[in-house]
């Protein structure tokens, strides 16, 4: 059930972030200073002192939310919070904050003005981005990014974990979300394109953060299979009539 007056929702899937999640929660709740907005943290079966994290989280100015997710998976992990998320706008962050918070206050008001699904870019021309990543990793991305394409034409980036959407989009795109693995995001801005949403990149200030879970070899190649996944699961279903109301038009 929505929560009248809460404007913004944001959803932070975690696994054993006990090191880093205290600090990343408090940055977060700064960017959401003097906004009406709650943070939804997801555990994905965390082994360590994660969940303790969160439920110390009372120096937090902003209300934080535990939610658990048995399904592995950072799709599954995001698509629990989006669906137990309260807020008039929704949206997902990566526990490690690479890509910088500071954007939000952007990102609401393009949302606002009727955007439904604001999409952080580090393809976009003033992000500044600052990667270490291994020359295994640049190729896999490089051939990932040409796989994607036929799917979400026209998106440069995505695969940064800096997602918004207004509520209805939100549940309507994660719903049906068949993806529980890294490539989830494909399916999900494949949906909102299918439903005619209105989706804009936005530049990010994204800094690569040691420690992230995304393994190339493992991971890797299994996000490729999930794209042939994707395809054929949206191949099968019929291309929805319902066009989401920018927020601009309501009444």
């Amino acid at each position: 059930m929505r929560h009248v007056g809460l404007e913004l929702s944001v959803v932070v899937p975690v696994y054993n972030e006990e090191r880093r999640l205290g600090a990343s929660l408090l940055g977060l709740a700064m960017a959401l200073n003097g906004t009406a907005a709650e943070i939804v943290v997801v555990d994905n079966a965390s082994t360590d002192g994660t969940v303790d994290v969160v439920r110390e989280s009372s120096r937090v100015a902003v209300p934080v939310r535990l939610v658990h997710c048995p399904d592995r998976g950072k799709g599954a992990a995001v698509r629990a919070g989006v669906l137990a998320a309260r807020g008039r706008y929704v949206g997902f962050c990566d526990a490690d904050l690479a890509a910088g918070v500071d954007a939000v206050p952007g990102v609401l008001r393009r949302l606002r003005r009727g955007v439904d699904v604001v999409v952080g870019s580090r393809a976009h021309p003033r992000s500044d981005v600052r990667a270490r990543h291994s020359v295994l990793r640049h190729v896999g991305a490089w051939a990932f990014r040409r796989a994607v394409s036929p799917i979400v034409p026209g998106i440069g980036d995505t695969q940064c974990g800096f997602k918004f959407f207004t509520a209805d989009v939100a549940r309507a795109v994660f719903e049906p979300l068949r993806t529980a693995g890294f490539s989830f995001d494909v399916e999900v801005l494949a949906r909102a394109q299918r439903l005619g949403a209105v989706i804009e990149e936005v530049p990010v200030r994204w800094i690569d953060v040691p420690g992230s879970t995304f393994a190339p070899l493992r991971h890797g190649l299994r996000s490729f299979t999930d794209l042939r996944r994707v395809r054929a699961v949206l191949a099968g279903e019929p291309r929805p009539a319902w066009r989401p109301t920018p927020i601009a038009e309501a009444a």
